[in-house]
Parts: structure tokens; C-alpha cells; sequence
């Protein structure tokens, strides 16, 4: 047992020589006779980054102002002479990018002689459709006729009733609630007796929508004033025919 003890003791008492050796030897002066540096831990250099990507800026989209469409999809609408026409207009830059003679030999040059007399004759034909179309409509919205009707009913009480707006693309549920807001009463949308669309507004206010429909005030735009038909219709008195045989 004592002899246990001593070699531990033994053990304890080498441990802290070989640590000054070793520090010693750490600090021992280099064979040029210098100061022994210490040792410093070996990093590796840091590989160079990629600089980041620059950032695309976002895509450009030209419209067209006649058919909405983007300026490249114009040719597959139905009006493609007024859309050149427009853009010509607009923006030369532009109409010689699509439609210069070097724009359109690019575009058309693979096709044949055939090929590309079918595509003028298919464009035209449906372009000369378009417009008849639309000059029918237009004729049908000039032919219509606005009605401003003034109806009495009991005891000297009025409603005014407005006919014939949907013919020129009015919402007429913005249109009551225009009304509805402009006169502070009542307006809605009803059928009439012949089963069509119209907005009946509580109160006498004929005048004032003849004046807010030739106004263009609001939604109520697009109306020709030679399209509004004022008329007042009277409660029928009850008997008048038995009274006066």
C-alpha cells in the first residue's frame, strides 16, 4: 500500500516536469538563434464568391389601343387595318417592328406565294365582318329610343320610369343606384308591362334625368339627346267612359 502511494506521488510530481518541458520546448529558441514564435493555426483561404446575378428588370407589354390586345396578337383579332392604323399613329418605332416590309418578310418568308395570298385573303374577309358587325350595332344604338316616363299614380303621387339604356351598354343597376343616390329616394329595376328591363324612380324627376342624361353625368354617358322621348302618363279616372254615355 505505501508503495502504491509513493508511485502516484511519483506520478504527480513528473506530470507538471513534462508540461515544462513541453512549454519549454514550445518557447525553445529557433537554430538561428531567435525567439521561438508561436504557433499559429493553419486556416484555409476562403474561395471567392460568385458575384450575385443581377436582377431582370420586368417585362415591357405594349397595347393596343383599338383591339386591347398585345401589340404582337393583334393580327389573330378582327380588326387589324385600324389597329396598324392606330399604332402608326401611337408609335412609328413601334408600327416599323411589327409591320415594316423587312418585319413582315421575316415573318411571312417561310410561307409560300399560296400560302401567304390565303392569310391576306383570310384577314381581310374577316376584318370586312368585324366592321359590318359593328356598324350594325352602332345603327341598332342610334335607332334606339330613351324613355322618360312620367306616371301618375294616387292621390297626386309620381313615379318616374326610364326605359331603353341597356341599348347603349348601361348597367342599370348603376344607373338606379345613381339615381337612387342623386335624388335621395327610392330606384330600382322592374320589368315594365312588356316584360323588359327598366328603372322605376320614386318622385317626379323626370326632368332632372333628361338633364343628367344629356349631361353625361356619371354612368349615363353615350346618349345622343335626339334619343330621349319625354313622356307623362295620367292615372285613368275610373268611370269616365259610363259617366259621359
Amino acid at each position: 500500500m505505501a508503495r502504491k502511494k509513493q508511485h502516484n506521488k511519483d506520478k504527480e510530481e513528473a506530470t507538471p516536469a513534462s508540461t515544462s518541458a513541453a512549454a519549454a520546448s514550445a518557447s525553445a529558441p529557433t537554430e538561428e538563434g531567435g525567439e521561438a514564435q508561436p504557433t499559429a493555426a493553419v486556416v484555409a483561404p476562403e474561395e471567392p464568391q460568385p458575384p450575385p446575378p443581377e436582377p431582370h428588370p420586368p417585362v415591357e407589354v405594349a397595347y393596343c389601343g383599338v383591339c386591347t390586345f398585345p401589340l404582337e396578337y393583334c393580327e389573330f383579332g378582327s380588326s387589324l387595318t385600324r389597329c396598324k392604323d392606330w399604332l402608326k399613329e401611337a408609335d412609328s418605332d413601334l408600327f416599323d417592328k411589327y409591320y415594316s416590309e423587312e418585319a413582315l418578310q421575316a415573318k411571312i418568308g417561310t410561307l409560300s406565294l399560296e400560302a401567304q395570298t390565303k392569310l391576306e385573303k383570310d384577314t381581310a374577309k374577316k376584318e370586312a365582318k368585324a366592321e359590318a358587325k359593328a356598324d350594325a350595332a352602332h345603327k341598332k344604338k342610334m335607332a334606339s329610343q330613351i324613355t322618360i316616363k312620367r306616371i301618375e299614380r294616387t292621390k297626386r303621387k309620381f313615379v318616374t320610369s326610364i326605359h331603353g339604356l341597356e341599348a347603349f351598354s348601361i348597367d342599370l343597376k348603376k344607373a338606379a343606384k345613381q339615381f337612387a343616390s342623386r335624388f335621395a329616394t327610392g330606384a330600382s329595376v322592374t320589368k315594365n308591362p312588356q316584360g323588359q328591363d327598366e328603372i322605376v324612380v320614386q318622385g317626379d324627376v323626370s326632368d332632372e334625368i333628361v338633364e343628367m342624361i344629356e349631361g353625361g353625368v356619371g354612368v349615363l354617358k353615350g346618349i345622343p339627346a335626339d334619343n330621349i322621348e319625354l313622356v307623362e302618363e295620367k292615372k285613368k279616372a275610373g268611370g269616365a267612359g259610363a259617366g259621359g254615355s
